[in-house]
Parts: C-alpha cells; structure tokens; sequence
C-alpha cells in the first residue's frame, strides 16, 4: 500500500506539473500554507458560531497536515464534521471562558442530512452550553422541521420576517420500480422471511404493502413523537398543541410562528448580529461583524485541549461501522466484512485498547459478511468490554452484528430492528429477446446454470433459495435470542423484518438502554474499570492526503450543496441503484433495512 501511494503522489505531481505548476512552486505553496497555520485564535468573549446546514458524520475526521492547503487541493467537503468532533467543539467551549455565547446560524440555503438520533446527541450537548449559563441564539430564513429540532434549545429564536416556518410533521417516500422493470423486461424473483421485510417490495411493487405501512406508520409516529415531546419541553407548548399547528396550519409565517410561541423574535439578519455584538462586541474584521469563531475551527482548540488532558496510555477504541455491509474490503461509504472484522481482531490483540466502542449506523446488507463481523465481536468480548452504539440506523445486518456486545445503547429516534432475510434473484430473458439475444446452454447437472441471469429460476431452484432464506433467517432468530435472552418464539413475533425504533426496541429488549455515543463511551470505561485514566483513539484510521489528492484528480468531486427538487429525486434513484449494486453476498441472502428509508 505505501507503495502504491509513492506512486501515486509521483504521479498527482506529474500532473501539477503537467498543468504548469512547477514542483517548486508546489513546495513553496505548502511551505507558505504551512507556516501561516499557527492555530486559530480565540478571542475574548467570542461567540462560536454552528452553521444549521452542518452534516454531522459518524466517519473519523481526516488529518491534516496543513487543513488549508488540503482544502484547497483536494476540495474537503467543507460542510461536514463528524458527531465526535462536533460534541467535542460544543463541550469544549462550554466551559471555556472566552466564549460567551452560541450562534445557531440557518441560512435557507439548504437542509442537513444528519440523521436525527445525532442530531439528539447535539441537541443535548447545546443544552449543556446553555446550562453553563451561556447564551444561544438561533436565526434562520426559514426554519424547518430538522433545523429547529435543535434551533429550539436558544435562548432566543428568530425568523425572518419574510419567512416561514415549516411545522408540518414527517413523510417517508419511496420509489417502485416493479412497473418500469416489467416495462424493460427485467424479471425479479424474490425468496424472503418476514411479512414486515419491505427490501424487496420497490422491484415487486407499485406501492407500499400493508405491513410495510403500518411499520412505517408507526416508526414515524415515534420519531415524531420524540420531536413533539423534545420541542415542547423547549417552548412550553404540549405535544398536542405541536401537533394541532402541525394539522391546521403546517407552513406557517414569521408573525404568526411568533404567535402560536414557536419563535421569539421577528427579525432581519442584521438585527440579530447587533444582538451578538451586544454579547462579545465588534469584531476588527469587517467582515465577520462580530467576534465570533466557526464551529469548525473551534474544533481544532477543543481537539488540542483534549489531548492535553488525555496523557493515558489505555484506550477505549471507538471503531465505525457506518453504511452498507458487503462481503469483502468494501468501498467508500461501505462497511466491508473482512476489513471491519480484522480491524477488531487488531484491536483484540492490542493491549493498550481496554475496551471497545462499536458504532453502528448501518442499513445491513449482506448476511455472510454480518455474521462474519458478529464472530468478532463475540471474541472480542471474551478479552475485553464491548460497547455498542446505535446511530441514526442500526437495522437489520446493522442489529446482526451488535447483539453480542456487552450493552447495546440507542437514541429513542433510532431506526432498528428489521431482523429479517431476503434474496433477490433479476433475470433478463425477456429484454434480450425482445431484442434479439438468446442464450443456449449445456450443463452436466440439473442446477449448475442456476446462477445464470439468461432466464428465471425454476420452482426447484426457488425452493433451494428460499431453504437458504430459512436456514439463514432462523440462525439470526437464534442468535438474538441467545445474545438478547429472549426466549426464541418471543423474537419471532417482533422479528418478521418489522422496524423499530429505539424506544420501542428497548421496550421490546431489543437494547438495554437509551442514550448516544458518549454515553456508551462512559459505559466502556466503567466497564473496563478505567476511572478517568483513558482516551479515545477512533478507527478506521482516516484515508491520507495522498489518497484524497489522488480521488481529486481522478475525478471522485463532491457536489453543490444546493440541489433542485428534480436533482433529489434523481440522487434517490442512484441511491436505490447504489444499494442494488453492493449486493454481493456470496449466497445472495440479505439482512437489510427495506430499501432506502428516508424521513422528510
């Protein structure tokens, strides 16, 4: 591998010099760039400033060795941090003195996409800072749902007077595709277990069976409730009133958001920041109006006084699991079997690493690749506690592989669950026929072409599959009622592939308890007896500079943040086709959430 990254920056620096920089200007660039990075500065009485358009990750933070220039080369995706480095920042500055207040920043630019179990996690750390007798203040142009899940923990809450506040509740839509595969000549045969495991109902279907819409109903219910709940806690408004303006209005404008309570202050962007310079006064940069630090470059000073506490030598591993399970290494934005597998097996090994903190936010996907990742686990804890937490998502693979820690955490609003199994088989007689292509085979046994994608399964080799479903499908029934104590029947009757959300599963014994990332984090230090004497060390290691400088030339570019209703609709089919694509379980059998769930 370090040789091939030689290479490969020998040849990105080709490249520059192809493009006419000069390897000496190159050098002088990042000599320059490097001795301008002294830090940033805190000012006194500052305010830090958290921009509401911020995509929070579960991915470990890359290192730099010069931020800027690596932005400035490789393109970061500069609107995305990860959820650690984010409660960090806001911890951090919690009880530092030179900063006096936070500044929710909305911008009607565009919407996160953070999940909204992470988005919990901040919100209880901006209500920290509050409690620290520290000042929030929350603007936007335009407040929706997900930005004012965390907009309403400010002190004060301002709108635009030409703006709205959008407070209509939550949709969840999918794409079917059954028509156009029918229409192409795309056949779909399907073996499944579960009456709740919707997978496969987009390549089946033109709508939502009735067990996929009652599952959905009633998760959607409970986030939404949780949302209900967490809001009118803030603004001293019931659930039930929430949930009347919710009905009866839905899209509400500044002043009658400020009416029903939802807002305290009608105002224009510049009155809000003579509000801040009333806090921390007047910045000497023009610019920035008043003294105030971004969130991101906070998080540098927070990562830097971390480290200065942490002088241990014992760890508590936090390691990722976040994205598609697939047999194999995986890719970007995949959880690869055997690569998380020996991952663990490191961490296992290494005597410095006292406990270990499995993070999961993962739809599932391939059921070999789960029960390889599970078997570490299960070894991993005969050495050492095992923590797992649950992330936004942590369903069906994603279940799979948490069952045998020590303690399974998860937010109230997280999706889990769905223990159920699936296999898709496509077949495409029908449209190379019709277009003139057929196939002729010659075979010594009955079922040896029957892997071929040239015609439909026959009824005796949709009989061998669905014995694979099933064989597949009791060992995760078996498996969580050993791992959970369950008794075996009783995981039948919540399994069938239905979705839970994290409440529900902790009622169910699903989980054992409510809470996110630094709760399971204090879990494993207390489990591994460690008192205060530990720190944190993250895996996967983060890709290099190499690696990114390399993906940038190679044309793997990040896009606009800004995207027009048509372009979502068009990223949700790539998405659903992506999903499709990292099938590559050697048996063709799934544990996967149904298709791609989305909450709007």
């Amino acid at each position: 591998m370090r040789d091939f990254l030689k290479h490969t920056f020998a040849t990105v620096l080709g490249l520059l010099i192809f493009f006419g920089i000069s390897i000496g200007a190159f050098v002088l660039l990042v000599v320059s760039i490097g001795s301008r990075e002294t830090g940033p500065e805190v000012k006194d009485k500052s305010v830090l400033v958290f921009d509401l358009s911020l995509n929070i990750t579960d991915a470990a933070r890359n290192s730099s060795t010069s931020q800027a220039f690596q932005e400035a080369i490789v393109g970061e995706d500069n609107d995305s941090m990860t959820l650690r480095t984010v409660l960090d920042a806001i911890n951090e500055a919690s009880r530092d003195p030179r900063i006096v207040a936070l500044y929710l920043s909305g911008n009607g630019e565009g919407t996160s996409s953070t999940g909204l179990a992470a988005l919990k996690e901040v919100r209880e750390a901006l209500q920290r800072f509050r409690q620290a007798g520290k000042t929030i203040i929350a603007y936007d142009d335009n407040w929706r749902e997900r930005e004012y899940y965390l907009g309403s923990v400010a002190n004060t809450v301002a709108l635009n007077p030409s703006g709205e506040m959008e407070f209509n509740g939550l949709s969840s839509e999918s794409a079917f595709y059954a028509g156009a595969l029918r229409k192409f000549g795309v056949g779909i045969q399907v073996t499944r277990v579960g009456k709740y495991k919707a997978a496969v109902e987009p390549l089946l279907l033109t709508r939502r069976s009735p067990e996929n819409r009652e599952q959905t109903e009633t998760l959607l219910r409970d986030v939404w409730n949780e949302l209900l709940v967490a809001i009118g806690k803030e603004r001293k408004l019931s659930p039930q009133q929430l949930q009347s303006i919710a009905d009866r209005q839905g899209l509400l404008l500044a002043e009658e958001a400020k009416k029903r309570g939802l807002v305290d202050r009608v105002a224009y962007l510049d009155e809000v920041i003579e509000d801040l310079k009333k806090l921390a006064g007047k910045d000497s940069d023009e610019e920035k109006s008043f003294r105030q630090i971004s969130i991101r470059s906070y998080a540098d000073v927070a990562e830097s006084a971390i480290k200065r506490k942490q002088s241990s030598d014992k760890q508590i591993a936090v390691i990722y699991a976040e994205g598609d399970i697939v047999s194999g290494q995986g890719g970007v934005g995949e959880v690869g079997g055997d690569r998380l597998a020996r991952q663990l097996r490191q961490l296992r090994q290494d005597e410095d690493v006292k406990a270990v903190v499995l993070r999961v936010n993962s739809p599932g996907g391939s059921a070999i690749a789960s029960d390889v990742i599970q078997r570490e686990v299960i070894l991993t804890r005969k050495k050492k506690p095992v923590i797992v937490s649950m992330g936004s998502l942590a369903a069906s693979g994603g279940y799979w592989i948490s069952t045998y820690a020590d303690r399974i955490f998860a937010e109230p609003n997280t999706i889990t669950g769905s223990i159920g199994v699936f296999g898709v088989q496509p077949n495409f007689q029908a449209i190379a026929n019709n277009n003139g292509v057929t196939w002729d085979v010659v075979k010594t046994g009955r079922f040896a072409d029957s892997q071929t994608v040239s015609r439909p399964k026959t009824p005796q080799e949709l009989a061998l599959l669905q014995k694979s479903v099933d064989q597949i499908y009791d060992q995760f029934l078996t498996k969580v009622s050993e791992s959970r104590k369950l008794p075996k029947a009783k995981v039948a009757e919540i399994a069938q592939g239905r979705v839970w959300s994290g409440q529900r599963a902790k009622d169910l014994g699903l989980v054992d308890e409510l809470g996110g990332l630094e709760t399971a984090i204090q879990e494993a230090a207390k489990r591994a007896k460690l008192g205060d004497d530990w720190k944190i060390e993250e895996y996967p290691r983060s890709r290099s500079f190499e690696e990114r400088l390399f993906e940038q030339f190679t044309g793997d570019q990040t896009s606009s943040r800004r995207v027009d209703p048509l372009m979502t609709q068009f990223k949700n089919v790539q998405s659903d086709l992506a999903m499709l694509r990292s099938m590559n379980d050697p048996r063709g059998v799934y544990a996967r959430l149904p298709f791609n769930l989305r909450i709007e």
